[in-house]
């Protein structure tokens, strides 16, 4: 065990016999989440409230000039409604606006921060996610890294989860003032909460920074995301939140990005990076499983969605896809953010080929096929 000397944050140890405790996190993986998949019966749900990282965030990072984490310049939103660049990682809609629709709460999900908000848009549901966010607080303070050559270019990052709920406490004062304490009080109670974080923390901050990996392992860095995650949930339930849903992080070495850099002469998916997020899931589920029995509130749910993305890089054909290890910018092996811009990096000519927009995010499609799959396992 790797002793942690850097100002992250305090890790319990992990047993020194890791089949046994992986072997026994799996299954009590799999008994939470047998237990917890459904959301209760005949329940309404007035709004859709997200947090997290790029996967789901709308255009908060838009205006925050300190960070290469945004997206709001072509050819980002090419197939979004009017093809105009929203902020969103993605050539149209992601995942959650998609989820949004067929819940049949609105089209899509905007962001918090965005300035053309309307006031009844908080009644329906906002997004405070952030690119770059992460579980480590580290995490968002790097955020965005390119690999140019070498050495590493390392700048500051978004929207830290802590401060997410800070924009959600501003967010409930103006749904009082709008609806008053009692129906905000609704609201929250009925409303989903989604978190979508993870990604960042094993890609850029552990595999990322070679004095992370000296002062922490694979087991104990896990943890750390792990009982942080399980932290934020609880916080959304202390605020009145009876409907979470915590996500997983997805198969992030099979992401175009991490083949280019990690996946050797051939891009192959990156073993050691699946292996560790796998970790990190079964932990995750153990963690929000204990949570739920400690509060006795069986609606803290956690999501996979690493097999959801992994059967379609697995077997692209029988989504339609033809691309599965290059994004549709540039080359797809690099471009995310600003390297994917109209300058720089052309566009595929057929967006629904591809499993990937950039090298590191979906397609719409990609996102559109993963919230039929969430729909039929989760709702």
């Amino acid at each position: 065990m790797k002793r942690n000397s850097i100002n992250i944050h305090h890790v319990t140890s992990f047993s020194s016999s890791p089949f046994w405790c992986v072997f026994f996190l799996v299954l009590l993986c799999k008994t939470s989440t047998n237990a917890l998949v459904k959301q209760p019966p005949n329940e309404t749900t007035p709004a859709i409230i997200v947090f997290g990282d790029s996967i789901v965030d709308a255009g908060n990072n838009d205006d925050i000039m300190t960070t290469l984490a945004r997206c709001n310049y072509p050819p980002y939103g090419i197939d979004f409604d009017g093809g105009i660049p929203t902020g969103r990682f993605c050539n149209g809609k992601v995942a959650t606006d998609f989820i949004a629709g067929k819940f049949g709460i609105k089209p899509s999900i905007p962001a918090y921060r965005n300035p053309n908000l309307k006031p009844e848009d908080l009644l329906t549901g906002v997004t405070f996610a952030s690119g770059g966010a992460g579980y480590v607080p580290f995490t968002t303070q790097l955020s965005t890294y390119l690999f140019i050559y070498k050495p590493l270019l390392f700048l500051k990052g978004g929207i830290a989860l802590s401060q997410q709920l800070k924009l959600f406490e501003e967010y409930v004062e103006k749904m009082k003032k709008m609806v008053g304490e009692e129906r905000t009080k609704l609201i929250i109670k009925n409303s989903l909460f989604m978190v979508i974080c993870g990604s960042n923390d094993i890609t850029n901050t552990y595999f990322g920074l070679p004095s992370v990996q000296q002062q922490y392992d694979v087991a104990s860095f896990t943890t750390l995301m792990a009982d942080n995650a399980r932290s934020f949930a609880q916080k959304l339930h202390e605020y009145g939140a009876r409907r979470i849903q915590v996500f997983g992080a997805p198969p992030v070495g099979c992401v175009p990005s991490q083949r280019t850099l990690a996946g050797g002469p051939t891009r192959n998916c990156v073993v050691r990076f699946n292996d560790a997020t796998k970790l990190y899931n079964v932990k995750l589920a153990a963690n929000l499983g204990s949570l739920s029995r400690t509060l006795g509130d069986k609606t803290i749910i956690y999501v996979d969605i690493y097999d959801s993305l992994l059967d379609i890089i697995l077997d692209p054909r029988q989504y339609g896809f033809k691309v599965v290890d290059k994004g549709c910018c540039g080359t797809g092996l690099i471009e995310v953010a600003l390297l994917c811009n109209n300058f720089a990096a052309d566009v595929c000519p057929n967006r629904d080929e591809y499993v990937f927009w950039d090298s590191f995010h979906p397609t719409e499609k990609t996102y559109r096929i993963m919230a039929t799959k969430y729909f039929e396992r989760y709702v």
